[in-house]
């Protein structure tokens, strides 16, 4: 009776055991968009996505225009990181590999650079030609390129911005074997030769190949219906994430332009995106309409995001 009884509780804790062991945590699914920030936390400018090294991320026009928000790493709502000089409003922030945060301006026609650890903007590169800038991206040895449209004109070009012997920068409009529409997104290939432009007027996007100060062998990659795209970025396999405002979408592409998947987002107006995280395999995404942050999990991590660790 007592060894009976002694095999009926065994089996019973033993199933107690079983049953009460939780599962394994289930992985996150790759491509499911989850919004991460509340509603109306930013303007209707909501712009410029960019992530440190720390798993911070950046976003411009906090609450009123001419702000940096900042979304901790991990968090769920943002926090004021900056304020720009009177009448300047941020449209694009990136980071170079020394962890400079650098914000197009497209209103005083500025770039502004914070160093790492600090706050305040500096402007770094100012021209009264620009139209704006709009976009911007940065290479390995540190050269920007900056969108640079003209709304009413539907017509745009590509600066590129170098520093000089002495210390300043210097910047000139890129020569082009075509006339460009509406430039806007903007992104370099992984080995740093091909600039992609998104024209936002044609919804067209093109790739260039670099040489110097001019952007060479022009081709067309892919075009979507005119007006329906925005910001752009690229992962380390070389692979295009454009923005799809008024679609809703992020459209996930190979250089060849053929498009992988259409990834579905939370609201209907994309304007930017950028590569965060630990590894550089979440895409935080701005969207206009609702004025929130949502992101996706990936299975690249971004160029950008590799050569901030200097890895690329």
């Amino acid at each position: 009776m007592a060894i009976t009884s002694g095999r009926n509780f065994w089996c019973l804790c033993s199933s107690i055991l079983l049953v009460a062991t939780p599962p394994a945590a289930a992985e996150t699914k790759l491509f499911e968009s989850a919004q991460v920030t509340p509603a109306s936390e930013y303007t209707f400018g909501i712009e410029g996505p960019a992530a440190d090294l720390d798993g911070n991320l950046y976003v411009v026009n906090l609450g009123k225009a001419g702000t940096i928000g900042k979304l901790p790493a991990g968090g769920a709502a943002s926090e004021l990181f900056t304020t720009l000089p009177d009448g300047s409003v941020g449209n694009a922030i990136r980071f170079d590999r020394s962890g400079t945060m650098f914000i197009a301006d497209y209103k005083k026609h500025n770039i502004f650079a914070i160093p790492k650890g600090a706050t305040g903007p500096a402007v770094w590169f100012h021209s009264a030609e620009m139209n704006q800038p709009n976009d911007i991206t940065i290479a390995r040895d540190g050269t920007i390129y900056a969108s640079d449209p003209n709304w009413k004109g539907r017509e745009g070009h590509i600066w590129r911005i170098v520093r000089g012997a002495d210390g300043t920068a210097q910047g000139q409009v890129m020569s082009a074997p075509r006339a460009m529409g509406t430039t806007n997104g903007i992104d370099l290939s992984p080995d740093g030769k091909t600039l992609y432009v998104g024209e936002s007027s044609s919804g067209q996007i093109w790739s260039y190949t670099i040489s110097g100060n001019a952007l060479t062998a022009a081709k067309l990659v892919k075009a979507f219906q005119p007006d329906t795209i925005d910001g752009l970025r690229t992962d380390v396999a070389g692979r295009l994430y454009v923005a799809r405002i008024l679609k809703g979408t992020i459209a996930l592409m190979k250089p060849n332009g053929a498009v992988e998947r259409e990834i579905p987002l939370k609201a209907k107006e994309p304007t930017n995106l950028a590569f965060g995280g630990s590894d550089g395999k979440t895409v935080f995404v701005t969207q206009r309409q609702g004025g929130f942050i949502e992101s996706f999990r990936t299975d690249q991590q971004g160029r950008e995001h590799c050569l901030q660790r200097g890895r690329c």
